[in-house]
């Protein structure tokens, strides 16, 4: 429902004719958003009384305008009725088409959705990153698969987008794609960024997703344990490669820094910090939020083995990286020859960072929100959640206490 509806006849006197007469216009104020119709009258400013907004005098000529207004008046009143009776919500400009006899242009949603995906590619490295764009690029293609398999269409008036039709996209995700629960959220929350732009643009009169009601849940994030980093770390294997990303990936367990970010490193990233020792400085790619992190012994001796490089040397960075892609291939490789049974990616790098290195050690967990990049704490808490070691190494200490 409206909260506010506003109706006010004004003259514009920036547009006087040669025979003196200012044209009369009503104003449709609804919720704040206002629209203009001619009324399709002139009068002389001198005749308008703009605090009555009306012709002023008893003249048989003042009275049949005033009683035209008031008509008008009321036209616009009723189609106000008529329209919430059949919508709930009505904008200005829907009540101005309605008046006029226009019918507002459909607007279609996959136009929309490219158009927006058009504007995020023009930013990608400026306000977004790459792996940004190819989530909505994949959003908009299950979206138009959706619209086939429910409507038999490769496209629909976004005014037909409804609860319902939010409710069938989720499960069309969850079933047809089989989208993990969190997978399908997270698709269905690119949508609702569409959504909110139609909203803002008063395309759309209701939020279709203002019942819609789907959370993420909390997932075991893989680390690896001391004992396993050691192994890693000892391992000396018969392909320069294996060792090489082996380094690259310990290199990122000991600062927390994701693939990306530690790709695009340069000498330039290493600088002195506030305790005298060396510093990694640079922006995680994923927020563009700051990102100072302490280099640790073994961080430091991977750099200095790398400084030679020909791939290093040639291209100003710290370290030959290859392809996510190709990185995770070989992070199995390693895992296998070392004898560790998890499913070893990249990635896995950051959450033993956060875990293994820093918060077991009893690093506070707002220093490894720090280091790690995070614009919100209850990011970092999720690795906080599974260290049960640390714990039980707690609770010792405080059986330790009690006894003694």
């Amino acid at each position: 429902m409206n909260k506010t509806f506003n109706l006010l006849f004004f003259i514009k006197k920036n547009k006087i004719r040669t025979n003196g007469t200012a044209p009369i216009y009503l104003r449709i104020t609804i919720d704040g958003k206002a629209a203009d119709i001619a009324a399709k009258r002139y009068i002389d400013p001198q005749k308008w009384d703009v605090k009555a907004h009306k012709a002023v005098g008893n003249s048989q000529e003042a009275k049949t305008l005033n009683v035209y207004l008031k008509t008008l008046e009321q036209q616009v009143y009723d189609s106000h009725y008529q329209m919430l009776k059949e919508e709930d919500f009505v904008t200005s400009e829907g009540l101005k088409s309605k008046l006029l006899g226009t019918d507002v242009s459909t607007r279609m949603l996959i136009p929309i959705f490219q158009d927006h995906n058009d504007k995020v590619e023009a930013l990608v490295g400026q306000d977004f990153a790459p792996g940004t764009l190819e989530r909505y690029k994949t959003s908009l293609k299950h979206t138009q698969e959706f619209l086939i398999w429910k409507y038999k269409t490769s496209d629909i008036d976004i005014t037909k987008i409804d609860h319902a039709f939010i409710m069938d996209y989720d499960f069309w995700l969850r079933s047809v794609r089989k989208c993990a629960n969190n997978t399908a959220v997270k698709y269905i929350k690119n949508f609702k960024k569409i959504i909110r732009i139609c909203m803002a643009n008063g395309w759309l009169s209701k939020d279709p997703f203002l019942s819609y009601k789907a959370k993420l849940k909390a997932i075991e994030r893989p680390y690896l344990t001391k004992e396993e980093i050691q192994t890693i770390y000892e391992k000396e294997f018969a392909s320069n490669r294996l060792n090489q990303v082996r380094d690259i990936f310990l290199f990122s367990c000991y600062t927390g820094l994701a693939y990306v970010d530690v790709k695009k490193l340069t000498k330039s990233n290493v600088n002195i910090g506030i305790d005298g020792d060396q510093w990694i400085f640079t922006h995680r790619q994923k927020t563009d939020t700051s990102t100072r992190v302490p280099l640790l012994p073994l961080a430091q001796e991977l750099i200095l083995k790398y400084e030679d490089h020909p791939e290093c040397v040639n291209s100003n960075v710290l370290f030959p990286v290859l392809s996510n892609q190709k990185m995770n291939s070989y992070l199995k490789e390693i895992v296998n020859v070392c004898g560790i049974n998890k499913e070893l990616t990249f990635h896995i790098a950051r959450h033993t960072f956060a875990t293994t290195v820093t918060l077991s050690n009893g690093v506070p967990i707002e220093s490894v929100s720090k280091m790690l990049g995070h614009t919100n704490i209850k990011t970092t808490q999720h690795y906080a959640k599974i260290l049960d070691k640390k714990v039980s190494d707690d609770m010792l200490a405080l059986k330790k206490k009690i006894f003694n």
